[in-house]
């Protein structure tokens, strides 16, 4: 690969994903009030694998749109940008590619010393220098995102995620390329042992027998793994573009609204491109694109059914159960939508309500005595 290569689908779906992510996490950060002031004195944003800033067909890299959606946000006005305040970290390995990104940068934005934000374009890698440069920046003790967007190999320690799992009020994103899970016999076991945290823990991954079936166990682990580093909350999900390969991503964070906001971003992307997000539980039909769930009352999507019903083979639950379990076990879907589902799934038969009366979030709901046996 050179120096620019050509923007996958999938790529561009997910830096609409970003965006919409970026775009409600910045306000959230740092906006202040004259009761409270300011909730964080610094916020750093770390893009571990920046690449060069442009793409073959001119389309703008990861640092170049996160740092202009910033610096042109609707609520800049009330963020009280500074230097010392809000930084920003782009590491690239690449020496070609790096030089790129810093000539991009300017090109874009001027002399970086004189924007309003702190801007750092470092020469790295991700696995080895993270830590190093939030440490040097005094980013600890305050919020901090990382995202490590790797096309190539996954291979960051999870030092790294717990040391950032660890830290006030911080997030990660990490993706897995298209052909990381048909690549796993090239893969370094002792790099694997670093980045899942032992053997034990990724052996049953790459074990796995059926090729449909890889991605779904390596998702999973590595789940499991931002769990043991100290993510209260996980998503992991499959963003499938209409062409192209599909990308994997998970997202941890420790605190609730940072899902329901990744949640509303997926919710947002449009799907101009046909990109869909898929649920790793989810077997059966593939989920046809970002349309709201409900805009037909009769209609009601089949990963939904499948993922309720998976969750009542466990047992009879509440209807507020379910929306906690939406919110916390699956990819895309909110608490807003366990009511409505229950709803439709009684009206096709699918679920029955144990519970006398008015069908609520209170109401405790199971499958129907058929499909249990």
């Amino acid at each position: 690969m050179g120096v620019l290569w050509k923007l996958e689908p999938a790529t561009a779906a997910k830096h609409r994903l970003y965006q919409r992510y970026l775009d409600a996490w910045w306000p959230i950060l740092l906006q202040t009030s004259q009761r409270t002031g300011f909730a964080f004195p610094r916020v750093t944003l770390l893009d571990a694998f920046a690449g060069p800033g442009r793409y073959e067909g001119g389309e703008p890299g990861s640092p170049v749109f996160i740092l202009d959606r910033l610096l042109h946000h609707d609520a800049v006005e009330r963020m009280h940008l500074s230097r010392n305040r809000v930084h920003l970290v782009f590491i690239e390995r690449d020496p070609a590619r790096y030089e790129h990104l810093v000539s991009e940068l300017v090109a874009v934005f001027g002399p970086l010393a004189d924007l309003p934000v702190r801007v750092e374009v470092r020469r790295g890698e991700a696995g080895k220098d993270s830590l190093p440069i939030l440490t040097g920046l005094g980013a600890w003790g305050n919020p901090i995102l990382g995202i490590f967007d790797s096309w190539g190999s996954v291979n960051v320690p999870l030092e790294v995620m717990g040391r950032i799992a660890h830290n006030r009020s911080s997030e990660v994103i990490t993706t897995f390329g298209p052909n990381w899970f048909s690549r796993r016999e090239e893969l370094n076991a002792d790099i694997l042992d670093t980045v899942f945290g032992g053997r034990g823990f990724w052996r049953p991954a790459a074990d796995e027998a059926r090729p449909d079936e890889r991605w779904r166990a390596w998702l999973g682990i590595y789940r499991n793994a931002l769990k043991r580093a100290g993510f209260g909350y996980q998503l992991q999900f499959q963003l499938v573009p209409r062409t192209g390969q599909p990308l994997y991503l998970v997202f941890g964070t420790g605190s609730p609204a940072g899902l329901k906001a990744m949640k509303e971003a997926m919710w947002k992307v449009d799907d101009r491109d046909g990109e869909s997000f898929r649920d790793p539980r989810n077997r059966g039909s593939a989920v046809a694109g970002q349309i709201d769930l409900f805009q037909m009352e009769e209609a009601i999507d089949p990963e939904l059914v499948e993922l309720v019903t998976q969750l009542l083979w466990q047992g009879d639950v509440s209807v507020e159960t379910v929306g906690r379990w939406l919110l916390t076990e699956t990819s895309r879907w909110m608490p807003t939508h366990a009511l409505r589902a229950a709803r439709l799934m009684r009206q096709e038969g699918s679920l029955v309500v144990q519970s006398p009366g008015k069908l609520t979030t209170k109401s405790v709901v199971g499958l129907p005595a058929p499909v249990r046996s």
